[in-house]
């Protein structure tokens, strides 16, 4: 069991190591962007993506918040049971995030996706929408890329197709992109 250990936290700091600091750099200034202008974010994923797009939501929506002292418009489209269900259950699964983008987004807003494989239907369908809608699409994806990376402005690659490990280095740039705020809360200007 220990050689196990050993070898999964090597391949979990491999995988932080892949982080694209360059790119959260990038990601940290669409929220500011975002930010400045009032625009909306949205956030979402499936199964542990899901559980990290309303961890992410909570930090950048109170935390990143309180210490900047402006607010931060960030939902997760993961969030309204209730809407998720109608929809999954009146449409179809794959409508779940786009009929609620549908009704929320708009052109300048920010859409950002966690997804391991990048192929999950719902997020592909909410990018594509978003972006022939004028939002701006950001997505956290595995080494496979999927589809998602063939719609979104801007693609995150994590170098590793482990769910776990992909899913914790996602979470890591969601930590880094809501403490980059209530770290530096100058950024924020």
């Amino acid at each position: 069991m220990k050689d196990w250990l050993t070898g999964y936290l090597a391949a979990q700091k491999a995988a932080l190591d892949s982080i694209p600091t360059e790119a959260v750099a990038r990601l940290i200034e669409v929220l500011k962007q975002a930010l400045d202008a009032g625009r909306q974010i949205f956030v979402c994923g499936n199964g542990g993506s899901a559980a990290n797009a309303s961890h992410f939501a909570t930090d950048l929506g109170k935390g990143s918040s309180d210490k900047v002292g402006r607010r931060f418009r960030v939902l997760s489209l993961n969030d309204n049971v209730s809407w998720l269900t109608a929809i999954g259950n009146d449409y179809a699964y794959d409508d779940i995030f786009v009929r609620q983008l549908e009704n929320y987004g708009q052109a300048g807003d920010v859409l950002l996706t966690l997804s391991v494989s990048g192929s999950s239907p719902n997020v592909v369908k909410a990018v594509q929408w978003a972006a022939q809608h004028g939002l701006h699409t950001v997505a956290l994806v595995g080494a496979k890329r999927g589809r998602v990376a063939e719609f979104a402005h801007e693609v995150v690659v994590i170098q590793d197709t482990h769910y776990g490990r992909v899913e914790d280095a996602q979470m890591g740039i969601c930590h880094m992109l809501c403490y980059a705020f209530m770290e530096r809360p100058e950024l924020a200007g």
